[in-house]
């Protein structure tokens, strides 16, 4: 097979005897001067081509406008006389210019403008015009019509030079393109194989987890989130034997519930059956396709389902499937799977989507049995309540009665060194942490009874009942022996 060697003409070469040397001028002189040529040569060459180019784009953009006014010009049946039609032009020009200009210009002046340089042109064909028909000495009733004429054939014969003058400048472009193509320049220089290492991206991390109980009663699975309050307590509540009842078993043990990331998120909204949306999504996010991830998705079906969402419910189950049985067929899972769905494959769609269902339909029971144990167990619910550290121990709650007074004194012992303002602050902010209160909470405070306190706190959610002894304490209305709450779980 013959090779061709025809790109190599385009290499620009030269030694020693390419240089005719002088007597007077060393040849390394020379050498520097017949390079220097060349890359300014190179140089101007490329000016030049980019000033081509933005000329003709630029007179591309003023030749149709220039036609239009040149025809309206020329009409003699226009409903307008020329010289008005021109008048009104100018002075549009004049007085509302466009800030529409070419790329690399500045708008704010308005001769770089594309309106400004109409209105440089007709300002220099008006004056133009009037020195010919000064020339001509016609009479007063003859120079409107006379002036109307010399202004059309003046645009018409503009706009055969501008059109001449892109016609050239296009031919000249192509002949200072091909001129600079002859020769190969270091700017033709571009990166084709490397064989550099490029180490692989990093594998994503598995899904995050946060803390639950799970307990298990007669095969079902009930999952509550917890937070603990006083640690020793807990590992000492969970070495204590459970108590045993002659109708069931309790066997709680503490595991992890995946979270759903925001790949996963967006994974889960794709619709039901659009195995190449979903194959490509995994493809560009490979955080979706890591350990934990089917799982946090059953997590957010099961919540969606309690939650009434039910397509969304099952669009987690269809997703998180996915993610199953790409595991379950080993290293190339994900292409083996999508191919066969993607493909129609009968046999494989038959067996999925029986799977889809049967796993949302033993969902959907789980979800009902879970929000009825849930109705039978509200009077055993968790609960926060106040209780002191030693019995003889009284609980005991300032309540304000209002905000500090304007002339606020203090007196007794131990009050010298207390800073009025900061014992206005510390009152102040107790008012307003009691008027934050739900008013049920204001009204057992008020009784400074403990049972009525610990009666509303436990008609309340955990989290809520949390957020208001927390604000009680941090505004003083609690009173203590010791600051704080003490959590008694396993005593």
């Amino acid at each position: 097979m013959p090779l061709n060697y025809s790109k190599w003409d385009q290499l620009e070469l030269s030694d020693d005897s390419d240089i005719e040397g002088h007597p007077n001028v060393d040849k390394k002189s020379l050498i520097r001067w017949k390079q220097r040529d060349i890359h300014e040569k190179r140089e101007q060459r490329k000016q030049h081509i980019v000033h081509l180019e933005a000329q003709i784009a630029c007179n591309n953009v003023l030749l149709p406008r220039i036609k239009d006014i040149a025809t309206k010009l020329a009409d003699p049946n226009a409903s307008i006389p020329p010289t008005k039609y021109w008048s009104n032009l100018v002075e549009q020009l004049e007085k509302n210019p466009s800030r529409d200009c070419p790329p690399g210009n500045d708008p704010t002046k308005i001769e770089q403008t594309y309106d400004g340089m109409l209105l440089s042109l007709f300002t220099r064909v008006t004056q133009e015009t009037k020195d010919k028909l000064k020339a001509l000495s016609l009479q007063e009733s003859e120079k409107e019509e006379r002036l109307g004429k010399e202004l059309a054939t003046e645009m018409a014969k503009h706009v055969k030079q501008l059109g001449e003058m892109i016609e050239k400048d296009k031919k000249e472009l192509v002949d200072e393109v091909a001129e600079q193509k002859k020769k190969i320049t270091t700017d033709d220089i571009h990166e084709g194989f490397e064989s550099r290492y490029v180490p692989p991206k990093p594998e994503p991390a598995p899904v995050p987890h946060h803390n639950a109980i799970e307990s298990t009663v007669k095969g079902k699975k009930k999952v509550t989130e917890f937070e603990t309050l006083n640690p020793k307590a807990a590992a000492a509540a969970s070495t204590a034997p459970a108590p045993s009842t002659s109708h069931e078993e309790t066997d709680d043990h503490d595991v992890e519930l995946p979270e759903m990331t925001p790949s996963l998120l967006e994974f889960s909204q794709i619709a039901i059956g659009e195995y190449e949306k979903s194959f490509r999504f995994i493809q560009q996010h490979r955080d979706v396709y890591v350990s934990g991830a089917s799982d946090a998705l059953l997590v957010a079906a099961f919540e969606a389902e309690s939650q009434g969402k039910h397509l969304y419910a099952r669009k987690c189950i269809h997703q998180s499937l996915l993610l199953q049985y790409c595991d379950k067929l080993g290293r190339d899972g994900v292409g083996i799977f999508f191919k066969k769905m993607i493909t129609g494959d009968k046999r494989a769609e038959t067996v999925f989507k029986d799977d889809f269902e049967q796993t949302y339909q033993h969902l959907k029971k789980r979800v009902k049995l879970s929000q009825e144990e849930a109705a039978q167990d509200t009077d055993g619910r968790e609960q926060i309540q106040l209780v002191a550290e030693d019995p003889s121990i009284t609980i005991t709650f300032n309540v304000p009665d209002g905000p500090p007074p304007e002339d606020l004194r203090l007196e007794g012992p131990g009050t010298e060194e207390l800073d009025v303002e900061e014992v206005r602050k510390a009152l102040q902010y107790r008012w307003e942490v009691f008027q934050q209160l739900p008013k049920d909470m204001q009204e057992a405070l008020k009784t400074n009874v403990l049972a009525e306190v610990n009666k509303v706190l436990g008609a309340m959610d955990v989290a809520e009942a949390e957020a208001v002894v927390g604000a009680l304490d941090s505004g003083g209305i609690l009173n203590f022996a010791e600051g704080g709450i003490r959590d008694e779980t396993g005593k």
